[in-house]
């Protein structure tokens, strides 16, 4: 075997003399077969054979062994190097536990580079070259380039698995393919010194006549670093050590051992070390694992951002990966790298001095000034400056502790400016060149506009801060583990636990602590620039510091740096441009963002020992009582937005209530006072002294729902209350709340969210309408969010209580402690409540109050306990919303007491004026009550299925005509006498819209029967009417939708649908005289007859007449032409009589009109005789003796009427015997006057009937009646033939 090497999964390989690699597999079980055994991993099943049967000594192949291997664990991939300089690459699999299987072989990748090399010393270079070393480069150097081989001149070799350049910049890593050499770097320089020093020294190195090229035997790299081992047959042999430059500029030619390159190559510091032997092994130190630094380093194990994964390596191997980097950022947290160097002779041990290792030797050995210039120089004012931080704040990480000397020599190199500088303005130089030597005005130069710039110190303290805060800024500070899928940081299953540890965050925070401790120091102190500003004022924004000083104060204390920079300006012209800021106000400028990056430091700290608290008290444990949207919120909380957000503030209270119950609650294990002193020492700026207090209240809570003793809980909550009254804005009202409702203290429910609500707007913005409506709503939301708690309560009284566990409440739910009140006690409690928010004189909650109440069917009470301002609200909403909203008089005018007489009012409205007219009753209020139930009756809506239908516009206005009443019953002086005929009178015109909606409803359904007639066409009477059934609707949905006045219900409902009777209704309810000779009116009537006579002949005529007649009867006598009627029924009665198609009998009309006319028969008698005395409308003998048939009727019951008089019986007795219909207001009184006027128009009728020229058989029995009823009225008590 000639080398060994093993993987991270733990796969060791071994490879031999034959050019074959083997893996060791072992184990620990016992048993037959052996614990470890040898397995060769490239050899096919020939050269088993070949091994196996043919002896070595008859195999004279070439046998090329392997002399080099090595793995590259983040990639598993395996590299091999032959004595013949041939490259071998095996891939592992995806997770390294796969099959060997090689990829990719190479022999001539010395020839394919070497005509690309470059230097001086590429002719002189020996014709044979040799692979000394290979060695691969971790993903922190580089993605595409995975390997390097260094040469025997000391040429560094760069090679690639990958096939394309553009392979492993995008996240996505290929399997290796090939193996392709990219770029070779040049050899070294001979003749370099042993070390970085600084100043003025004398340097050994090689003539130029000697040969310059390099023999190297032996070579090690390792993250960065490169050893050489150089046997140049001219010298000794020696260590060539080659590391990344730090410094920002290069040093003069042949100095300090460092090579000046070209602007395209990286700059390396080079070194050179006499050794004595044969170098035969490398190896790196790892850091000890004590605690620091151990600690140190785990806050970059989850860096996934800084383009490598550890995939569980240890934090020593770690380390060497993060070496990388370079020493500027991490010589915070690591100590000096260290080597073993093993030789024939023995081992050395180099030890790399840091950046910070050399300020601190200079600072140490009191070096001449010019060498902490030259320092400051060559690594630059900012890195320089957060050496000194690092030195000054003794945050360093270092083997010894640092001195206070060099702690105080760091900080006055931190604050000298001849070393920082000081802050001036960018383009500065551009301004004084911009200016002409002429008298004249120079155009052709654009003059750049200042900006400032900070000085070396502000620089440097920003890179310390950001080096510091780098681990974890943003990163999630919790994590979980163990749960289903546990790889997803974020899932909600599994153990929430913070992803740094304790010790991690505990070093991490002193260090932060400490950098912010020296900042502090100097501020008190005021020293360097504080001192300079401490007092300036307001000159960029806000109060600097204290005291007084001015723009001489800085010119005195580095007046020669200023007087130095403005000299060298030029100074030719007299006329100087005026710089937008004078030197006093950049510093100032540089104090206030070294002053906030001071306070950025001081609440990290204060939030890593947070993080620290709730780890210790098992995170876990703390956060089982987080709903899932709070626990995905601290799952996705970085450590950035736990320090500068809002949301990082609410979950960081949410941890310390959790924090606090875990020792306050049920089952706690202290008080407040154990807890609250190491939160207010170390993180006060999340626990502040409200807080303090808060919990204080909380514990009293706890002791009071514990104890059984009424005033001992009286007294407790009381405390409470006091407690909470004294920081209301800093209380959690949703968690304490609820335990003040257990206690039924709910004083504290009431008052305790008001004050709040007062506190986030002491100003009343949600009130001023004098402001933007973006502000004032703001405000509006921020005070609902504290009226929402009592809105809970009522609605927890209520018995709607929705269950939700909050911090701070004990086991028992709040609706099961609701559950045990009575009906009598709830009321008293929500009375409570209302009576209390109505003493408030915060508007707005008001309002809010009166909506809550009615949201949750508390309308008694809000009627018996509302405030003064509750008419105003009700009447406010139930205005439109496009008015604007104001304070309304309590006292409305009768003719609108809301403001409006009618329009759109939606649902929402309608319930507010409801309650007002309720109000209204209640107050006996009753002219305001009924203008209110009429706007009820009259509203509009927009949307259809919240117009409310006619039978409740009905409602509203009958309930309006009884307020009406009332008024007038109780002599109301305000009381107006045309209110009550309007409310009837639109009563009345609404009870038509009914009638009319019925009836169209009615049409409707019939048209969409089927239909049983024998139609030519059935399919097109079909369509009409499905058609007319549809317009049918649509008129009844149309006629829904408002109230119609009288003239729209006639022109557009009642005549174009041919609802004549409900046309007459409304005409004689409108009292219409439109005519004289009522030619509407009587042409109504007999399209009314007509189509009562299509429907169901004289019978149907004859009762819609005695309907419609008497509704309309008597007034004037227009509205009933009993003439037209008469002449068009007897006219109907005779044609269908001799056509056959009705039975009509000689009564019919005759009665019909005596009903129509109330039972007096006098008006149809002289209907009769005007109709009889005309020829010309008779002249038919017919039509003449079925109008003397009808006569003799109406004479007949005139007749009955005086005898039921006679006889003492009664209206309805008469009617009985007559078969008509009378009332005691209709009976007319018969005297004797009356006998002789039915006798003599017997008499004269009995001669009409002598006259018709008609057969006698067909006049007798109508001239023997008129003669018995004239018989009978001589002769009183002959009656027989009644």
């Amino acid at each position: 075997m000639t080398c060994i090497t093993c993987t991270q999964k733990g796969h060791i390989f071994m490879a031999g003399r034959d050019g074959h690699i083997y893996e060791m597999h072992y184990t620990t079980s016992s048993g037959w077969h052996k614990h470890c055994r040898k397995i060769c991993l490239t050899s096919g099943l020939s050269n088993i054979i070949s091994r196996w049967v043919v002896p070595n000594v008859f195999k004279f192949g070439t046998v090329d062994p392997i002399v080099e291997m090595v793995i590259d664990n983040e990639r598993n991939i395996l590299y091999t190097r032959t004595e013949e300089m041939k490259l071998q690459v095996f891939v592992l699999g995806p997770t390294g536990d796969g099959p060997l299987k090689k990829v990719a072989e190479e022999r001539n990748l010395i020839s394919q580079k070497d005509g690309k090399s470059t230097g001086s010393r590429a002719t002189n270079r020996s014709s044979k070259l040799s692979i000394v070393s290979i060695s691969p480069l971790s993903m922190v150097e580089s993605k595409w380039l995975h390997l390097v081989a260094v040469l025997s001149d000391g040429r560094r070799m760069y090679l690639s698995t990958a096939p394309s350049a553009n392979s492993g910049f995008n996240g996505n890593y290929l399997q290796p393919s090939c193996l392709k050499a990219v770029t070779t770097r040049p050899s070294p320089p001979l003749g370099v010194s042993s070390g970085l020093a600084f100043g003025a020294m004398s340097l050994p190195g090689r003539s130029q006549n000697e040969d310059l090229t390099m023999k190297v035997e032996a070579a090690y790299y390792s993250a960065g670093t490169l050893i050489l081992s150089d046997s140049s047959p001219t010298i000794s042999s020696s260590l060539i050590i080659v590391t990344k430059d730090s410094t920002t500029q290069s040093s003069m030619t042949g100095s300090l051992g460092m090579s000046s390159r070209s602007s395209r190559a990286l700059r390396e510091s080079i070194s050179s070390i006499p050794i004595e032997g044969r170098m035969l092994f490398v190896a790196d130190v790892l850091p000890l694992p004590d605690k620091e630094s151990t600690m140190e380093q785990s806050l970059y194990s989850e860096l996934a951002f800084c383009g490598f994964e550890f995939s569980g390596e240890s934090f020593e191997k770690t380390s060497v990966k993060l070496w990388v980097r370079g020493d500027l950022p991490t010589q915070h947290l690591f100590p000096r790298r260290r080597i073993v160097v093993f030789s024939t002779m023995g081992m050395m041990e180099l030890v790399f001095n840091r950046p910070v290792d050399i300020l601190r030797r200079l600072l140490e050995s009191n070096s001449p000034r010019a060498l902490l210039e030259d320092f400051f120089n060559r690594f630059g004012a900012g890195e320089a400056a957060a050496m000194c931080l690092m030195l000054a704040a003794k945050m360093a990480h270092t083997e010894n502790l640092i001195s206070n000397f060099v702690a105080e020599k760091a900080a006055e190199a931190f604050e000298d400016p001849r070393l920082v500088g000081m802050p001036q303005l960018d383009g500065s130089t551009t301004l004084s060149n911009a200016r002409t030597t002429t008298s004249g005005f120079s155009m052709g130069q654009v003059v750049q506009e200042a900006e400032p710039v900070f000085s070396g110190a502000h620089e440097g303290l920003c890179l310390c801060t950001a080096r510091l805060l780098f681990p974890l800024w943003e990163l999630p500070v919790v994590a979980t583990k163990g749960g289903l899928d546990s790889p997803d940081a974020k899932s909600e299953s599994g153990i929430v636990v913070c992803r740094l540890s304790v010790g991690a965050m505990h070093v991490l925070e002193n260090k932060i602590r400490s950098l912010e401790r020296f900042l502090r120091s100097r501020r008190n102190q005021r020293r360097g620039l504080y001192g300079c500003v401490a007092g300036l004022g307001d000159l960029t924004g806000g109060s600097i510091l204290y005291g007084t000083s001015s723009d001489n104060m800085v010119r005195n204390v580095f007046g020669s740096y200023y007087r130095n920079v403005e000299s060298s300006e030029g100074g030719t012209s007299n006329k100087r441009q005026r710089p937008p800021y004078t030197p006093a106000e950049l510093a100032a400028m540089e104090v206030r963002g070294m002053e906030c990056i001071r306070q950025l430091l001081l609440r990290s700290g204060e939030a890593l020992f947070l993080l620290q608290l709730a780890s210790q008290h098992h995170l876990t444990r703390l956060v089982q009582g987080f709903d899932a949207n709070l626990k995905q919120l601290l799952l996705q909380l970085t450590f950035h937005h736990l320090v500068c957000s809002e949301e990082g503030d609410h979950l960081a209270t949410r941890l310390i209530s959790a924090l606090m119950e875990y020792y306050t609650g049920p089952d706690g294990r202290g008080t407040v006072d154990d807890i609250s002193g190491r939160l207010r020492e170390g993180c006060p700026s999340y626990y502040k002294e409200s807080d303090y207090k808060f919990y204080l209240a909380v514990e009293c809570l706890e002791k009071a729902a514990i104890t059984h003793d009424n005033d001992e809980k009286e007294n407790l909550a009381r405390e409470a209350f006091n407690l909470l009254s004294k920081v209301p804005e800093s209380a959690d009202l949703r968690t304490v709340c609820k335990r003040f409702e257990d206690l039924r203290f709910y004083e504290a429910v009431v008052r305790l969210p008001l004050q709040k609500a007062q506190a986030i707007d002491p100003a009343g913005d949600a009130l001023n309408e004098q402001i933007e409506i973006g502000i004032r709503q703001q405000a509006l939301v921020q005070r609902e969010q504290c009226y929402v708690i009592i809105y809970s309560a009522l609605r927890s009284l209520k018995g709607e209580e929705p269950s939700q566990r909050e911090f701070g409440s004990i086991v028992r739910s709040a609706s099961s402690s609701q559950s045990n009140l009575d009906k009598a006690s709830r009321k008293k409690y929500i009375s409570q409540i209302v009576q209390l928010g109505v003493q408030s004189t915060d508007r707005a909650f008001h309002e809010y109050l009166y909506r809550t109440m009615i949201d949750l069917g508390l309308e008694n009470e809000l009627l018996e306990y509302g405030g003064p301002d509750l008419v105003p609200f009700l009447q406010k909403a139930g205005r439109e919303p496009i008015q604007e909203a104001g304070a309304v008089s309590g006292v409305a005018s009768a003719a609108s007491p809301t403001g409006q007489t009618g329009g759109t009012v939606k649902s929402d409205q309608a319930k507010y004026l409801g309650l007002l007219a309720r109000y209204y009753v209640l107050k006996r209020q009753h002219v305001l009550a009924a203008h209110v139930l009429l706007r009820l009756a009259e509203r509009r809506s927009g949307d259809f299925q919240d117009t409310p239908t006619l039978e409740q516009r009905r409602q509203y206005l009958s309930n309006a005509v009884l307020q009406a009443k009332n008024a007038s019953n109780n002599n109301n002086s305000a009381f107006d006498s045309g209110l009550l005929d309007l409310l009837e009178g639109k009563l009345a015109v609404l009870q038509f819209q009914m009638k009319i909606k019925d009836e169209l409803e009615a049409m409707a359904l019939r048209l969409e029967e089927p239909s049983t007639s024998n139609e030519p066409f059935p399919d097109r009477t079909l369509i009409t009417d499905t058609n007319l059934a549809s317009t049918l609707k649509e008129k009844a949905k149309e006629i829904s939708l408002d109230l119609k006045s009288i003239t729209q219900l006639y022109n557009d409902f009642a005549v174009p649908f041919e609802l004549w009777e409900i046309c007459l209704e409304m005409l004689y309810f409108a009292n219409y005289n439109g005519d004289a000779d009522s030619t509407i009116i009587k042409e109504t009537w007999a399209r009314l007859v007509d189509q009562a006579l299509s429907k169901g002949g004289i019978a149907e005529a004859c009762n819609v007449l005695k309907r419609v007649g008497s509704h309309v009867y008597p007034v004037d006598g227009s509205l009933l032409p009993l003439d037209t009627l008469c002449l068009h029924l007897e006219k109907a009665a005779l044609e269908r009589l001799v056509s056959g198609v009705e039975s009509v009998g000689d009564e019919d009309i005759a009665r019909a009109l005596l009903a129509a006319c109330k039972g007096s028969p006098e008006p149809v008698l002289n209907t009769y005789e005007q109709l009889l005395s005309n020829g010309a409308i008779l002249p038919s003998p017919n039509l003449r003796l079925r109008l003397l048939r009808s006569v003799l009727v109406v004479l007949s019951e005139w007749a009955m009427s005086f005898f039921a008089q006679r006889i003492g019986t009664s209206a309805s007795g008469a009617s009985l015997i007559l078969g008509g219909t009378f009332s005691s207001d209709q009976t007319t009184i018969i005297n004797q006057g009356f006998r002789d006027k039915i006798t003599s128009a017997a008499n004269r009728y009995m001669t009409e009937v002598r006259r018709l020229a008609l057969p006698q058989n067909q006049t007798e029995a109508v001239y023997r009646g008129f003669r018995e009823l004239e018989e009978s009225l001589i002769s009183p008590y002959s009656f027989d033939r009644f």
